[in-house]
């Protein structure tokens, strides 16, 4: 299991170094849905 940090990390890290903060805030942005909309998946909080 990885910390929230680490996966910041990792995420901020594979981007190219061109990208901008916007770029780098959206992008950690949509991890966090995703990984919310997984979670609430499991718990069958979905309709």
């Amino acid at each position: 299991m990885h910390t929230s940090k680490q996966e910041a990390i990792r995420a901020i890290t594979s981007l190219p170094d061109t990208d901008s903060m916007e770029d780098i805030m959206y992008r950690l942005y949509v991890i966090d849905k995703i990984k919310r909309r997984l979670e609430a998946i499991k718990k069958g909080e979905t309709i």
